[in-house]
């Protein structure tokens, strides 16, 4: 018997601290686990008798890349369980902030986190050597992102100005307008960005995944919608706990979701494609075909093409919702606080971003729940990562690693907000 085990021990270009331990026996591999070692950070618990209007500043710190997902998903469960309806202007201002956020987070990861793997750079300093325009019009429309999260949010990181029932300020059409022309520019540097992308040689991989996201009876899902997935589940955000489970796994610090009696699925930019690119503009659907996408991608490392795509698509539809906004009468609509249980759900650049909470009659937080799309990708990611080093079990432990690493960057997880050089240690027997 020979048996090979490969460990990445802190895995590069990934927003958070992870490993990877590869274990390999007799040509094949036994296990590959996708290590999340950093401690947990409690939010869940630590949110219990706290006020219902501190909750989206508070679950906003979880990140510091897609902040406005846990707000938007914290304000949701909100307004859910004390029956407010935030539509119009005040809707349209959500959406728009929520752009800005994909904005920012897909233009970081394609430039600098991912597009040096397929290029064979070890990061995009290097990678700026020789393409040098591509960093700099990728960090430009990454900018262009963060103004807008900064104009409509009151900072770019962790923003402040959410709140339930709306907004604490609202912009006017005479502050929004500059940042349309900003935003112009961005969207024709984002369509470029997606040639180049579909220029790359991308592996020959595919899965046959069960893909998750939301949808929305008229437009790409971003802030609302019911959710489906390709294998028939369609169901209200409230019944997200009768179809799906968390499990605890021991190599992880991050519970593993599966769909039940069935198993791990996938969320993200992938899987919103998949379900809903007929609801893309004509102007993206062109784009995506350009780019050599059909309607359904499921090899995920082209998921850097779709990516792109979501970027050029959030360009556009901020755009559109510029110069269409006209300014609300009030800033929130009005409400009182009751007991009762809320959830809320958006899509996170990384995919469903799900919440529940309980609430007291003044709306004192009594129990909460959050679903982050990294979680719920990782049994994906274990599964790619087998199938890929399955077919490299031949290979130097070089190349079994490398090819590895970028496997887990085709999902940009989030582990939280760091990241660290690669050690790879080698044990054989």
């Amino acid at each position: 018997m020979t048996t090979k085990t490969i460990k990445v021990d802190y895995l590069a270009r990934v927003e958070g601290e992870g490993a990877l331990d590869l274990h390999i026996e007799d040509g094949a591999v036994k296990a590959a686990n996708l290590r999340i070692f950093e401690p947990p950070r409690f939010f869940e618990a630590f949110l219990r008798g706290r006020g219902y209007m501190e909750l989206p500043d508070i679950v906003a710190r979880i990140c510091g890349i897609c902040p406005v997902a846990y707000q938007m998903g914290a304000v949701q469960a909100v307004e859910r369980a004390f029956g407010i309806e935030v539509g119009g202007q005040l809707r349209t201002l959500r959406r728009l902030l929520y752009c800005g956020e994909w904005i920012e987070s897909h233009a970081l990861h394609v430039v600098m986190l991912h597009a040096p793997d397929f290029l064979g750079y070890p990061d995009a300093i290097r990678m700026a050597e020789k393409h040098g325009d591509v960093v700099r019009s990728g960090l430009a429309v990454k900018k262009a992102g963060n103004a807008l999260m900064c104009l409509l949010g009151g900072r770019e990181i962790h923003p402040v100005n959410v709140r339930p029932g709306g907004f604490y300020r609202l912009p006017t059409k005479a502050e929004l307008a500059p940042m349309g022309e900003e935003l112009k520019r961005a969207r024709d540097q984002a369509f470029d960005l997606v040639r180049w992308t579909s220029t790359l040689p991308i592996p020959d991989f595919e899965q046959d995944y069960e893909f998750v996201a939301m949808r929305h009876e008229s437009e790409y899902p971003i802030t609302g919608g019911r959710l489906v997935s390709s294998r028939g589940i369609d169901i209200d955000i409230g019944d997200f706990e009768n179809e799906f489970e968390e499990r605890h796994v021991p190599h992880s610090t991050a519970l593993h979701a599966m769909v039940k009696q069935r198993g791990a699925y996938l969320v993200g930019p992938l899987a919103r494609y998949a379900l809903n690119s007929q609801l893309l503009p004509e102007t993206i659907q062109s784009l995506a075909r350009e780019a050599g996408l059909g309607p359904v991608c499921n090899n995920p490392f082209r998921s850097i093409v779709v990516r792109a795509l979501e970027v050029a698509f959030a360009c556009e539809e901020a755009v559109r919702l510029i110069g269409e906004y006209e300014l609300p009468e009030a800033a929130t609509v009005p409400f009182e606080p009751r007991a009762g249980t809320g959830f809320g759900c958006t899509e996170a650049p990384r995919g469903i971003c799900w919440h529940r909470y309980d609430f007291e009659e003044d709306g004192t937080i009594r129990a909460a729940r959050i679903v982050p799309p990294t979680s719920q990708n990782q049994p994906s990611i274990e599964a790619d990562l087998a199938a890929v080093a399955g077919s490299l079990v031949e290979a130097d432990d070089d190349v079994i690693r490398d090819r590895c690493e970028q496997t887990i960057r085709n999902y940009d997880p989030c582990i939280s907000c760091s990241a660290h050089f690669l050690k790879l240690s080698v044990h054989r027997s």
